[in-house]
């Protein structure tokens, strides 16, 4: 596209050349990111003499140019001489990076250490949408560079301005180069980018990838300021947290969620009250940074529908909200979205509620070397990217590039970032998505340069596991991050698996991958497991004590986004993720999984009733295991995705949480996964400072005092004491025999049925509310009074110590 600039004095080496410049805007691009792209032709500048007379016959000329070849030519609107003069330009200042407004103006810096020239391009949010540049700013590497940082301070008007840059210098693949001056990027510090309002909605001639641009920070008062009405951190302890993996747009995107915001953030705020109930007081949300949901975009024949990247994974820029989950969309240039972000974080608080955002800092959404260029690639590629000697993108995400996060500008930047989303946006803490990639060494790793000195025997190379990592050390020990809940996702599509291994510094957490697979074995009546099943219980002291960490530095799931959700897990063997459109060969395929003995959700009833026993024994075990439970959005009621266990590029039923389905669920599993997490709450024991020793815990097999930890063992019971329930007793019957198990004797003392996942609801958990529960109990007096209480196959039970007294009639 040929585009003709607005132009303006400062725009050139002198006050009299007009610059016509060649421009190019990524185009859609496929998830396997094999297809070439379209890039633009490096074209040099044309300039012309400057005087009024000119300007006409120039736009004139271009406009018959245009069409006379055929092309669509961006022509900039016929403007005064007194308007190229919109800025004043000084020198500016080389901190803080971004776009920042001080003194009556803005101040414009940037990191790129390997390029020759740099030009600041600003657009009016109008001109962005018919990809016309407003104005360039050329920077003199004299005056507007302090070492590797370019920088310049500008005054004037800024009302609906956006920003981004020009960078020139080698293009040369092989050497890891990508500078391209027909490029306008992203600034990696931009606080929000514009491109497209409307999560889906296509670009200018159904362009997938529409320039992008940042937004220039307002210092209209009455816009930026944000009233936190004397919010403060909420500072939980993390042993106490239950925490609710969710995603902003699934959330409430269903009709069913009669929200007057449907899929945004202000959606999520109407359903706080929601989770508040369910006993959740931490949300854990998938990626809510500026991504582009279009990059996967394609007919999908299957479902008739286009596949999305609906879950998020694939960052474009690390500060900036998600534009397209708020319902202001673009409005004042994204500082609306900002708001409505702020906003969330404060009516979470408000509820008791922290917020922990999914950040993706393993790689971004420029993939591999025939990906778009967008931001990181054309700012300085050898920087950002971790790269083999001929250029090659190491891909240890499985996505097609990894952010060279050990690389001391990449591992300031990331702390920068974490620091922002801290200190202006409130949030409590992040997880890390494939976090070991941030242990692993950076392109042309040299200890001399990381730690000063040269250290005996280091032969690492580029991507070697590193066991003091420069960027973990930084953000364990950053000053602004102090309490800030870090939660590493411990493995990465490298091979690299750090579970239990994790540098951590005595403050990093774990998603407890191991916790998963073996709970997922012992539940569906594995041989072998009733040992490590006893080490989940007990919060993984086989992975943490020793390390010097606690139980809650195990984040215990049975379930997550990715990978099968609770209902599936016991109605399929295998996954079923043709609507994806990849034959089936996309998703894991070792899923740990039992259908209870027919595939798919035409059953007999006999399994139907298994499926929610098995259902509720894995609730069961999540929410008594010492560790941080963490649920996944939707399991409350039993979301089914079919048996599709990788719905990344779903926009549609199999993501979107279902409140019509949770309210037919009312008086079933969700009423019996929200009172289990009241009574986690409630129990002292359930969430202990340290892992339990024997005067804390006992372990018990089919007879008191007598665990059975052979091959062949299903069974585990224990007790705990408890401050607040006396003592309680719980067991694990994984086999498909049933057993009646004999009770400790407690003398002055008896057991009564809490929790009974063989029961139908709303006996499997018997509250003080429910009229027929004296009967309930008289049921199974006899069985009581002997110390003994009968248990079915495939379930689970607590029972609570209370004083010896009769049971009424």
């Amino acid at each position: 596209m040929e585009l003709v600039t607005r132009s303006a004095a400062s725009l050139f080496s002198s006050a009299s050349f007009l610059c016509v410049s060649n421009l190019s805007f990524p185009e859609c691009r496929r998830r396997n990111l094999k297809q070439n792209v379209v890039r633009g032709r490096r074209r040099n500048d044309i300039c012309f003499d400057l005087d009024a007379n000119w300007i006409h016959s120039s736009l004139n000329r271009a406009r018959n140019r245009g069409a006379e070849v055929g092309t669509s030519v961006a022509v900039a609107e016929e403007f005064e001489i007194s308007n190229l003069n919109r800025f004043e330009v000084f020198d500016g200042t080389p901190t803080p990076f971004g776009a920042t407004a001080r003194d009556d103006g803005i101040n414009f810096a940037i990191y790129s250490a390997n390029a020759v020239s740099a030009t600041l391009c600003l657009m009016h949010l109008s001109d962005l949408q018919e990809n016309i540049v407003t104005q360039e700013i050329t920077l003199d590497p004299l005056t507007n560079k302090t070492g590797d940082v370019w920088h310049v301070f500008l005054k004037g008007d800024f009302t609906e301005m956006l920003y981004g840059y020009k960078f020139d210098g080698k293009f040369s693949p092989q050497e890891g180069c990508y500078f391209d001056p027909s490029r306008i990027l992203l600034d990696p510090y931009a606080k929000a980018v514009i491109s497209r309002g409307e999560f889906g909605a296509l670009g200018p001639n159904d362009n997938c990838w529409p320039q992008m641009a940042g937004m220039v920070p307002t210092a209209n008062e009455k816009i930026k300021n944000f009233d936190w009405e004397g919010d403060l951190p909420l500072q939980h302890a993390q042993k106490d947290l239950i925490i609710y993996e969710m995603h902003v747009r699934g959330f409430t995107r269903h009709e069913s969620s009669q929200s007057a915001f449907p899929g945004t953030y202000l959606g999520l705020v109407e359903k706080l009250d929601y989770l508040k109930e369910l006993g959740v007081n931490c949300i854990e949300l998938m990626p809510c940074h500026e991504f582009n949901e279009l990059e996967y975009f394609s007919y999908n024949s299957v479902l008739g529908d286009y596949k999305m990247n609906f879950w998020g994974y694939s960052t474009v820029n690390y500060f900036s909200p998600m534009i397209r989950y708020s319902s202001a969309g673009i409005g004042n240039c994204g500082q609306d979205a900002i708001n409505e972000f702020k906003l969330l974080i404060r009516e979470a608080h408000k509820r008791g509620i922290e917020v922990i955002m999914d950040v993706v800092f393993n790689h971004t959404a420029e993939g591999n070397e025939n990906g778009p260029t967008i931001s990181f690639r054309g700012v300085d590629n050898n920087v950002y990217y971790m790269l083999a000697p001929m250029g090659e993108f190491y891909n240890y995400s499985g996505c097609g590039n990894t952010f060279n996060c050990n690389h001391p500008a990449v591992r300031t930047f990331i702390v920068d970032c974490l620091r922002y989303w801290v200190t202006e946006m409130h949030v409590d803490g992040f997880r890390f998505d494939l976090a070991s990639i941030m242990t692993r060494g950076s392109s042309l790793w040299d200890a001399v340069n990381v730690y000063g000195n040269p250290i005996e025997g280091d032969i690492l190379t580029t991507g070697s596991p590193l066991g003091n990592p420069p960027l973990i050390d930084m953000i364990s020990n950053d000053p602004v991050l102090q309490g800030v809940k870090l939660i590493a996702e411990a493995w990465d599509a490298g091979g690299l698996y750090q579970v239990g291994t994790f540098p951590h510094w005595g403050v990093w957490s774990e998603w407890n991958g191991k916790y998963r697979d073996v709970v997922r074995q012992f539940i569906k009546g594995t041989d072998g497991f009733s040992g490590a099943f006893a080490e989940c219980l007990c919060g993984s002291p086989n992975l943490y004590q020793g390390g010097g960490r606690k139980p809650c530095n195990s984040i215990n799931f049975v379930c997550a986004h990715d990978g099968f959700t609770l209902a599936d897990l016991v109605t399929y063997n295998s996954k079923h993720n043709l609507a994806n459109g990849e034959d089936n060969n996309d998703g894991e395929n070792h899923n740990n999984s039992w259908n209870c003995g027919q595939e798919g959700e035409f059953v007999s009833i006999s399994v139907k009733k298994l499926r929610k026993r098995q259902m509720r024994n894995f609730f069961v075990c999540l929410m008594v295991s010492q560790g941080v439970p963490m649920i996944l959005m939707g399991d409350e009621y039993g979301h089914t995705k079919g048996g599709n266990n990788n719905t990344y590029c779903h926009d549609n039923y199999l993501n979107y949480f279902r409140w019509d389905k949770m309210e037919e669920s009312t008086s079933d599993f969700h009423r019996f996964c929200s009172l289990m997490t009241t009574f986690r709450h409630e129990c002292e024991s359930l969430g202990l400072n340290d892992f339990p020793t024997d005067e804390r815990l006992q372990w018990h097999g089919h007879s008191p005092g007598k665990p059975d930890w052979t091959e062949a063992s299903r069974f585990v019971a224990f007790t705990l004491v408890d401050s607040v329930k006396r003592e309680v007793y719980i067991a694990f019957n994984a086999s498909h025999l049933p057993v009646t198990v004999t009770l400790p004797e407690r003398p002055g003392y008896r057991w009564d049925p809490l929790v009974d996942t063989g029961k139908n609801s709303p006996f499997d958990f018997l509250t003080n509310d429910i009229p027929e529960r004296n009967l309930a109990i008289q049921q199974y007096a006899h069985f009581l009074d002997a110390n003994l209480y009968p248990m079915l196959s495939y379930s689970s039970i607590i029972l609570l110590l209370s004083p010896e007294e009769p049971v009424s009639s």
